[in-house]
C-alpha cells in the first residue's frame, strides 16, 4: 500500500493519477472530502498538517509514503512570524508522520523537499549537487531543510529509510505562478522585455517529477539518499520563452533590455525578487540520480511543454 499526501496538489494529483493506471494499492491523504480523486484510489481525510495530527488510519497496511503535503511559498505572507508557521506544518508535521510511519512498521518515506535548500542561486556554470553544503535563504527553504535533517534523525534510531527529492522549479499542466503567467502572456502575444537574458536555470517537467517520484518507492538503491531532479536541460530565461512560444505556436515578442535596466525598474517596483528569478542562474546536476538509480528524465523540455499547450486545448483554458 502507497499513501500520498498533499494528494490533491499539483504533483500528488499528477502522482495518484501515474499510480493509479498500475496494480497498485494506493490511499491518497486529503484534508477535504470535496476532492476528485481518480478511481480505485482509496481516500482518508486526516485535517490539517501539523505536531499532532493522528495518522493512525491513514497509515493502515502502508509500505511506503510519499509525503508532499506542506506549507508552500506565500507570495503575500500576514504572519508575524513565517518562520513559526512554516515549521509547524513542514517540520513539525513531517517529523510526526514519519515517527508515527516508522512505529507501526512502513518500510520507506520520500519527501519531496525544495532545491532551495542547497540554495536560491548559483555562478553561471556552477552547479548544485545532492551532497553539497545546505544553504537555506528563506523561511519555506529554512523548514524544508530542518524537515530533512528531522528525517535523517529518525531513520537513524528507528531503521525508517527515508528519500529526499530536491526539484527546481516544476512546470506542466495547471502549473501556478510565474509560470502560468509567462504561458499566459505568451498565449496572448504580448510582448516582453525578457530577450537579451543570458543566464541558465535547471527546471523539472511535472512528468519527469513523477516519474522519478516512482522510480524511488522500491529502487533498493533509493534508500537514506538525496536526490536532485531536473530534466537535464539548462536554459535561459530567453531561451525557455522561446520554446513555449514554439509549442504554443506563438511568435516569443522579446525585447532586448539591458539586465541594468530591469533591475533597476523592480527595485523601483519592489520586486527585486522577481528580476532574481528571471535573470539569475539556478543549475543543479543530476548525474547521481541517474548513476545510482538508473534514471533518466523520460521527456524532453519540449515535450513538456506541448503536453502543457495540450491541456489547454483540450480544456478550453487560456491560461494553466
Amino acid at each position: 500500500m502507497i499513501l500520498v499526501t498533499g494528494a490533491t496538489g499539483l504533483v500528488g494529483s499528477a502522482l495518484v493519477s501515474r499510480l493509479s493506471l498500475g496494480n497498485l494499492n494506493i490511499r491518497a491523504a486529503i484534508r477535504r472530502h470535496d476532492c476528485q480523486i481518480p478511481n480505485g484510489v482509496g481516500l482518508t481525510r486526516v485535517g490539517d498538517l501539523n505536531h499532532d495530527t493522528d495518522w493512525s488510519g491513514a497509515l493502515e497496511s502502508v509500505d511506503v509514503v510519499v509525503h508532499l503535503a506542506a506549507r508552500v511559498h506565500v507570495m503575500t505572507d500576514m504572519a508575524s512570524d513565517p518562520l513559526t508557521e512554516f515549521r509547524l506544518v513542514n517540520v513539525a508535521g513531517t517529523v510526526n508522520l514519519a515517527r508515527q510511519a516508522a512505529t507501526i512498521g512502513v518500510r520507506r518515506l520520500i519527501y519531496v523537499s525544495s532545491i532551495g535548500v542547497n540554495g536560491n542561486s548559483t555562478t553561471l556554470g556552477q552547479t548544485f549537487t545532492a551532497d553539497d553544503e545546505p544553504h537555506p535563504h528563506d523561511p519555506y527553504s529554512i523548514s524544508k531543510h530542518e524537515a530533512e535533517q528531522g528525517l535523517h534523525q529518525l531513520a537513524a534510531e528507528t531503521g525508517l529509510e527515508v528519500v529526499i527529492i530536491r526539484p527546481p522549479l516544476v512546470y506542466g499542466p495547471g502549473a501556478p505562478g510565474n509560470f502560468g503567467r509567462l504561458v499566459n502572456i505568451l498565449g496572448k502575444s504580448l510582448p516582453l522585455p525578457l530577450g537579451s537574458i543570458h543566464n541558465k536555470r535547471s527546471l523539472v517537467a511535472l512528468d519527469n517529477l513523477v516519474d522519478l517520484i516512482v522510480t524511488c518507492i522500491n529502487h533498493p538503491g533509493a534508500a537514506n539518499q538525496t536526490f536532485l531532479v531536473s530534466d537535464g536541460e539548462d536554459l535561459s530565461t530567453t531561451e525557455l520563452l522561446h520554446r513555449i512560444g514554439n509549442a504554443l505556436g506563438k511568435p516569443s515578442r522579446l525585447i532586448p533590455v539591458p539586465i541594468s535596466l530591469l533591475e533597476m525598474g523592480a527595485v523601483l517596483l519592489g520586486r527585486r525578487d522577481v528580476t532574481q528569478r528571471l535573470c539569475g542562474s539556478l543549475q543543479v546536476d543530476i548525474t547521481k540520480t541517474k548513476e545510482l538509480l538508473g534514471w533518466t528524465p523520460p521527456i524532453s523540455v519540449d515535450e513538456g511543454m506541448r503536453r502543457i499547450v495540450l491541456c489547454q486545448s483540450k480544456t478550453g483554458a487560456t491560461s494553466p
